[in-house]
C-alpha cells in the first residue's frame, strides 16, 4: 500500500470501514431473507413446503462454509495482511450477489451460497483487524461496536429486503451487490495494513483448517475454557433465531407482522446494548466479571421467556437481554489477550468456526425441543422449553467460566 492510500487519520476511518463492512454484511444477508422463498420457487417450480427444504439446505451450506473456512481466511490474513483479504472478499461477495440475482437454477443458487459462506468468513479478519489497532484493555468495547453493527444490519436488512422485493424478486440481490462494491471502494482508499514484518506469520495448511487451528490456539494459556464458553454461549443464544417465530405463534398467537415487530425490538435493543453498554460495563468490571454478570442476565432472561405467558411481559423482557450482550465481546477480548500478535487472525478464525458450529447445531436442538413440547400428544405443553434449555446451558457456561480456571490452577499445583 502506498502512502497516498493512507488517510490522515487511518485509525478512525479504518474503524469506520470495518464497522461498515460488518453492518453491510449483515444487511446483505438480511436483504435476501424475505425473498428467498419466492426465488427458490421461481427457479425450481416447487411448492412452498418443498422450497423450505431447499432453503434449509442453502442456509446449512452457508454455515458449513463459515466453519470450514473461518480459520483458513484468518490464517491468510496473518500471512498476507488484513487489507488484501478484506478487499478481495468484498469483491467476490459483490460478484456472488450478482450471480444470485441472475441465477436460473437451484444448483447455481447453491453454488453462490457456498461461495457467500466462504467470503462471509472474513468476519474473523475484521475482528483480527480490530485487535491489531486496539490496545488489549479497549478491545472488549471495540468488539462490542462490531456487535452493534451486526445488530443494526439484523434490523435493517430484512426491512429493506422486504421493500425491494415488492419491486422485483431479484432487486435485493442487486442492492446487496451494490453495497458490497461501494464498501470495497471505500475500503480501498481508507484501509491501512496492520500486519507488519514483525507480526507476519508463514501460512501453514495444517493450521488453516478448523481442527488444526483449534489444536494450535487451545495450547495458548487460558484460551481453552474461554472457547468452550464461547461455543456453549453460541448454542444457547441461537435459540432466538431458531424458534422465536414458532414460539411467538404457539405461546401468544402472534402473526408474522407481530413476530417481525418483536424481532425488530430485539435487534434494536441488541445494537444499542453493544454500542452503549459493552464498553462501560467492561471498563467498570473488567472482561472476566463483565462476562460473568452478563451470563447471569442471560440465565434469568432466557428462563423468564421460557415461563412467561403474557406477550406484554415477553416484549418487556426483550430489551433487558441487551445487558447479556456483553458476554460475547468480553470473551473475545479475553481470548485475544492470550494470543500473540501474529495469531490474532487464526484465533478469530477459530471463534468464527465455533460460531458456525453453533449456527448449525442450535437450530436442530432447539427446534427438536420445541417440537417435542408442542406436539398434540405432549404431556406438558411448553413452547418456552427451548429457552429453558438455553438457560440451563448458560448455567454450564457460568460454571466453566468461574470454576474452570480454579480447577485448572489446582490441577497444575498452583495456589
Amino acid at each position: 500500500m502506498t502512502k497516498s492510500h493512507i488517510p490522515p487519520d487511518p485509525g478512525r476511518l479504518a474503524l469506520t470501514f470495518i464497522l461498515a463492512t460488518v453492518t453491510l454484511d449483515a444487511i446483505g444477508i438480511g436483504l435476501i431473507f424475505p425473498v428467498m422463498p419466492d426465488l427458490i420457487q421461481e427457479v425450481t417450480g416447487l411448492t412452498l413446503s418443498e422450497a423450505a427444504l431447499w432453503g434449509g439446505t442453502l442456509a446449512t451450506s452457508f454455515a458449513v462454509m463459515q466453519f470450514l473456512f473461518g480459520p483458513f481466511i484468518g490464517a491468510l490474513s496473518d500471512r498476507f495482511g488484513r487489507r488484501p483479504v478484506l478487499l478481495l472478499s468484498l469483491l467476490v461477495m459483490g460478484l456472488d450477489y450478482l450471480v444470485m440475482a441472475t441465477a436460473s437454477t437451484i444448483w447455481l443458487l447453491l453454488t453462490a451460497r457456498i461461495i457467500a459462506g466462504i467470503t462471509a468468513a472474513t468476519y474473523s479478519t475484521a475482528t483480527a483487524f480490530i485487535a491489531d489497532i486496539t490496545p488489549p484493555d479497549q478491545r472488549g468495547s471495540r468488539f462490542g461496536l462490531i456487535g452493534a453493527g451486526f445488530g443494526i444490519g439484523f434490523v435493517l436488512g430484512p426491512l429493506i429486503g422486504g421493500l425491494l422485493a415488492g419491486i422485483d424478486t431479484r432487486a435485493p440481490f442487486y442492492a446487496a451487490a451494490a453495497l458490497a462494491i461501494a464498501n470495497l471502494i471505500f475500503g480501498y482508499f481508507v484501509l491501512p495494513e496492520t500486519v507488519t514484518d514483525a507480526t507476519r506469520r508463514p501460512f501453514s495448511l495444517a493450521r488453516a483448517n478448523p481442527l488444526g487451528a483449534l489444536r494450535a490456539v487451545t495450547r495458548l494459556p487460558g484460551v481453552r475454557l474461554t472457547l468452550a464458553c464461547f461455543l456453549i454461549l453460541g448454542i444457547a443464544m441461537n435459540v432466538y433465531p431458531s424458534v422465536w417465530s414458532y414460539y411467538g405463534q404457539a405461546r401468544f398467537g402472534w402473526d408474522s407482522t407481530m413476530v417481525g415487530v418483536s424481532l425488530a425490538v430485539y435487534g434494536i435493543s441488541f445494537a444499542l446494548g453493544q454500542a452503549l453498554l459493552v464498553g462501560p460495563l467492561i471498563r467498570r468490571f473488567g472482561e472476566h466479571r463483565a462476562a460473568h454478570y452478563g451470563m447471569w442476565v442471560d440465565v434469568i432472561t432466557l428462563a423468564a421467556l421460557g415461563l412467561v405467558v403474557s406477550p406484554v411481559i415477553a416484549l418487556a423482557i426483550t430489551p433487558v437481554t441487551a445487558l447479556g450482550g456483553v458476554v460475547t465481546p468480553a470473551l473475545q477480548a479475553l481470548a485475544s489477550r492470550s494470543a500473540p500478535a501474529n495469531a490474532q487472525g487464526e484465533l478469530q478464525g477459530v471463534m468464527s468456526s465455533l460460531n458456525a458450529i453453533a449456527m448449525i447445531t442450535s437450530p436442530l436442538i432447539m427446534t427438536a425441543t420445541f417440537s417435542h413440547f408442542t406436539r398434540p400428544d405432549a404431556e406438558i405443553f411448553a413452547p418456552g422449553a427451548p429457552f429453558l434449555l438455553a438457560s440451563g446451558l448458560m448455567l454450564v457456561c457460568i460454571a466453566l467460566h468461574v470454576f474452570g480456571p480454579l480447577l485448572t490452577r489446582r490441577a497444575a499445583g498452583l495456589p
